[in-house]
């Protein structure tokens, strides 16, 4: 019994199946969403895809951000076009420079 209580706990995490703390929320904006990818210079790791996340989060409408300093590319879903200014003013309180779409 004990192993079956543990079960549903362990499906209950905040992260979905990809890894992504904020898959869950979005599942149904990514079908009905806007899908824009970004590039943002000066991300080398893992803290710096967090602030960029972070900070355009932020911005209203936006439902899922996913960020690869690998790349340099940002892929936003929100619920409406987001204009440039407004996301590169939440690159640059990051801390990065939004270079443009991908």
């Amino acid at each position: 019994m004990t192993a079956e209580t543990q079960l549903p706990q362990a499906t209950g995490s905040c992260c979905s199946p990809s890894g992504s703390c904020h898959d869950g929320a979005d599942g149904g904006a990514q079908a009905g969403g806007v899908t824009t990818v970004y590039q943002v210079s000066g991300m080398t790791c893992g803290h710096c895809e967090g602030a960029v996340s972070e900070e355009i989060s932020g911005i209203e409408g936006v439902t899922s951000v996913k960020a690869v300093a690998s790349t340099g590319q940002v892929t936003v879903i929100s619920a409406a076009p987001l204009t440039d200014e407004a996301v590169r003013a939440a690159v640059d309180e990051a801390g990065y420079e939004l270079v443009g779409r991908a």
